[in-house]
This record gives C-alpha cells, structure tokens and sequence, in this order.
C-alpha cells in the first residue's frame, strides 16, 4: 500500500524529503535514489501527473501545494501531463540498479514513462 513507508524518518522530514524528490523528478524526468524512496515517490508522482491531465485552476492549485517549484508545476501542466494524454496510469518505471557500495542499499533509477528529456545544450 503507498504512503505506508516511514523509511526512518518523523513525518515532516518524510514528507518534506518525498515533495523535494517528486519535484526532482518531474523536473528533470529521472532520478537515482534508494528502492524504497522510488517506490513511494512513484505514487505521488503518478498523482502529480493525473493532475497535470485534468489541467484545471483547482488541480494547478492542488500541484503548487505539494509540488516545491512554481516553474515545475508550469512545465508538468504544459509539457508532461500532455505527452500521457492517451495513457491511463503508469506514468513512471521504477529500474534496480543494485547495491550502493558504501552501505549495501538497493538502488533505483525512476523515470517517466515515454517522456522525452529536453536535451541540454552545451556552452560555449
């Protein structure tokens, strides 16, 4: 079941860690973090995503309270949430990297499913 999750942590930093990674997330489309974190950021960024889709002033207003970055919610309602128009769910795949080599935590890489990274250009 999502949200049962303490990983180790009172529920103010929990939560306040779980909205910066979300944020993370959508802003640059993949992030490397532990098993357990990816598998509860996929929830709410699932959540995110499905408001993105309904693109109305009270689900923008619902995105801003959880998600930490005004130009992220611009770029989900804009941007991602109109590549999954035609998809139903599923909007992130969680991938196991292994262990971290200092402590033995499995990693994870999470990413949005289908969404085209924007290419970064290179300075001159």
């Amino acid at each position: 079941m999502p949200g049962t999750r303490k990983l180790g942590r009172p529920t103010a930093h929990r939560n306040a860690m779980l909205r910066g990674l979300v944020t993370y997330l959508l802003e640059n489309g993949s992030i490397e973090t532990t098993l357990t974190r990816a598998k509860e950021i996929r929830s709410m960024a699932d959540r995110m995503v499905t408001l993105g889709k309904k693109n109305t002033l009270a689900a923008k207003r619902q995105a801003l309270s959880y998600i930490t970055k005004r130009e992220v919610v611009t770029k989900l309602f804009d941007e991602i949430a109109p590549s999954f128009e035609d998809r139903n769910g599923g909007y992130t795949r969680v991938y196991k990297m292994g262990p971290r080599r200092g402590d033995g935590a499995e990693m994870a890489v999470i990413r949005l499913v289908g969404y085209k990274l924007p290419e970064k250009k290179e300075k001159k």
